[in-house]
């Protein structure tokens, strides 16, 4: 086949003075040479596009592709992840991946909780803070976890996102308020152990490629995988896959509840009691063959990171009916 690949090059955004945390989504060269060469191997042919401007250029220019593959987490907006799948979709491309539609509400995590509430899907108690008057509105006890409502990487995530009293509470808010421009969510901090799950293919029928225990050594910050923590991962943080198949359970229905579809990760964090709840669900997950969750998680569960790569696009083609 031929496919287009569409991504936001991180040193791309980093020449244009953007600064580091800001691009820590994006993707770096060695992301995109695996990818192109694991696409290759399998016999597609491979057009680098890269990000949405570039991508528009070229559909105006009356290119097309039988695929995109697309791993773009975009720059502005609250459905940033879904600019590109959503310009796809409007020429009637297929692309790899959750629709335009499950992609923009799943970055919004205030959104997504509510979503597995409705399906009785266990998380923890949340409330959406707007505003710092919010804050006096709130009936969740501490402690309590904060945290950007639409960021990923674990931006906006620190040592002080766990606040135990009212005063922390609006201070901290405040300052995620101001720094990242957006509401703010307000968990029940779970302290328990923590857990990425993978899955392959789509929702009702995707496959759990396994359960990966995420631990904290050395100088990590003990609040959980902060951003500090992912970016010194090598020094920090401890992978482990583990047997706990009511973790493996509470991720693949929320892959369902969220209408995912070929790949992604779903995050579960235990409560003090050892109860597992949903964290997180993440439909467009890193694919860095090197330091990504779910490629570690396929990397320690046997999977070669082509064969994961040409899943991905199996599983688009089946569902378009597209010829392999």
């Amino acid at each position: 086949m031929n496919i287009g690949f569409t991504y936001n090059l991180k040193s791309h955004y980093l020449s244009k003075g953007y600064k580091t945390e800001q691009v820590a989504e994006f993707d770096c060269e060695e992301t995109l040479d695996a990818i192109e060469t694991a696409l290759n191997n399998a016999g597609h042919r491979v057009a680098r596009i890269g990000c949405l401007e570039e991508l528009l250029a070229r559909l105006v220019a009356g290119e097309r592709w039988d695929m995109g593959f697309n791993i773009a987490e975009g720059l502005k907006g609250s459905a940033r992840e879904s600019q590109i799948p959503a310009m796809l979709e409007a020429f009637s491309i297929p692309h790899v991946f959750s629709d335009a539609a499950t992609l923009a509400f799943a970055l919004d995590k205030s959104v997504t909780d509510a979503i597995m509430k409705a399906h009785r899907v266990p998380t923890a108690d949340f409330a959406v803070i707007r505003s710092i008057g919010d804050c006096d509105k709130l009936q969740i006890p501490f402690p309590l976890f904060l945290k950007p409502v639409s960021e990923g990487t674990s931006r906006g995530v620190t040592p002080k996102s766990v606040v135990h009293n009212a005063v922390e509470l609006k201070e901290i808010s405040a300052w995620l308020l101001d720094a990242y421009n957006q509401p703010v969510l307000a968990e029940t901090y779970l302290s328990g152990r923590e857990f990425t799950v993978g899955l392959l293919g789509d929702a009702g029928e995707a496959k759990v490629l396994g359960v990966m225990e995420v631990g904290l050594y050395g100088a990590a910050e003990r609040e959980g995988y902060t951003y500090e923590n992912k970016q010194k991962y090598e020094d920090r943080v401890s992978y482990k896959i583990v047997d706990e198949p009511e973790v493996a359970d509470i991720a693949a229905r929320a892959w369902t509840a969220i209408h995912g579809l070929d790949a992604g990760r779903v995050d579960v964090r235990m409560d003090a009691d050892g109860r597992p709840r949903f964290m997180e669900v993440n439909p467009l997950a890193g694919l860095n063959p090197r330091y990504s969750d779910l490629c570690i998680l396929c990397r320690e569960n046997g999977i070669p990171y082509g064969k994961l790569i040409n899943s991905i696009v199996n599983s688009c083609a089946r569902r378009e009916k597209l010829p392999l």
